[in-house]
């Protein structure tokens, strides 16, 4: 019988850092992924207890809808929304241009 190999082995010894590099997620796209799943389960348990009156049964399943659009919406593209998020720029020490003296 032939030796199969389906991967190559990987070392994943230090845990969970190897494993979320093989996936290709850093600690704010996994982030990012919860928050979005976290969404998408709340969107689905509106689903689940939608009225028996008809029109409030479609404004609760519409709002439903939407809440799970935008929970796909920022698991597809979260981390490029939040990556243009940066850091306050330190505070310089110029000079002005004109001091008032």
């Amino acid at each position: 019988m032939r030796d199969f190999i389906l991967a190559a082995p990987i070392d994943m010894s230090t845990g969970f850092t190897d494993f979320f590099g093989t996936i290709g997620l850093s600690a704010a796209g996994i982030v990012t992924k919860g928050v979005a799943a976290v969404i998408a389960v709340i969107a689905v348990r509106m689903l689940l207890t939608l009225n028996s009156d008809p029109k409030m049964a479609l404004r609760k399943g519409s709002m439903a809808v939407g809440t799970l659009f935008l929970a796909v919406v920022l698991a597809l593209y979260g981390a490029t929304l939040f990556s243009t998020v940066t850091d306050k720029p330190a505070a310089t020490t110029q000079t002005p241009a004109n001091p008032k003296s």
